[in-house]
């Protein structure tokens, strides 16, 4: 995984896009880390799903770091760049953006690295096809 770092621009496609509801925040009414990870490994699914053709199940989680609250109403987008391809595994870095509450301008709020195992109609892993 690379350094968290305060690069003006995402790395990665654009996965998943959500807005930050009330029902989601914590007791200092900012949004739950909880919740921010959930969405990250929903966009890491979605791509892994993509590159595996398939089922796929979240094995590892590695490396988060939050480095700004997330206010209720902020626009949520997870990034995903695949890392690595393997027989069975994919290495994905999902990072998670928002648009500052008070200019606008993109703020990174985390990022983690995700490894997705492909898995068949039973739950065993499987090769992912090329």
């Amino acid at each position: 995984m690379s350094d968290i770092d305060s690069a003006p621009i995402p790395q990665g496609e654009l996965a998943l896009q959500t807005i930050a509801m009330p029902k989601d925040t914590n007791a200092n009414g900012d949004i739950f880390g909880g919740w921010l990870l959930s969405q990250m490994d929903i966009a890491g699914s979605i791509t892994a799903t993509e590159v595996a053709g398939g089922r796929v199940a979240t094995v590892a989680i590695d490396g988060m770091a939050f480095l700004t609250p997330v206010h209720v109403g902020a626009v949520v987008s997870c990034y995903c760049d695949v890392l690595e391809i393997g027989r069975s595994s994919i290495r994905i870095v999902v990072e998670v953006w928002i648009n500052s509450k008070h200019d606008g301008d993109p703020l990174k709020v985390t990022e983690g690295e995700f490894v997705f195992v492909a898995i068949d109609e039973k739950g065993r892993t499987r090769a992912i096809n090329p």
